[in-house]
């Protein structure tokens, strides 16, 4: 398998993650009816922050953690909503993906979660 190299590649990790999650009864509504998420312009501003965070390029301006701050007075966020995302998430790589810079994003999903988690626990 290829390492994660680029864009491109970003937008089908991406893409291959969401459909997962989308498809898991216990995250997707998160999405779906609380955030109202429109995937298609929904993508590629995710991708926008991997490929900032990963690869230092584009312009991503949103401010993640508040974001998901804003999400988590709507519906609170649990430890087990962080550890779908993070086992879908290293699934999705680990399916898609092999090198350093998988390695890598994966090591920085751990880190934004971690971060994030202690963040909305500060904020509750």
């Amino acid at each position: 398998m290829k390492d994660l190299e680029n864009r491109e590649d970003l937008t089908l990790l991406m893409d291959n993650f969401y459909q997962k999650l989308l498809q898991n009864k216990e995250i997707s509504y998160l999405f779906t009816e609380v955030a109202q998420i429109d995937l298609e312009h929904h993508l590629p501003v995710i991708v926008d922050f991997w490929n900032l965070s990963l690869f230092g390029k584009g312009n991503y301006k949103n401010n993640v953690l508040k974001l998901h701050l804003d999400l988590n007075e709507k519906s609170k966020l649990s430890p087990q909503h962080f550890k779908i995302w993070l086992d879908t998430f290293y699934l999705t790589v680990d399916e898609n993906f092999s090198g350093e810079n998988s390695e890598k994003i994966k090591t920085k999903a751990l880190s934004i979660a971690n971060v994030m988690q202690i963040k909305l626990h500060k904020s509750a």
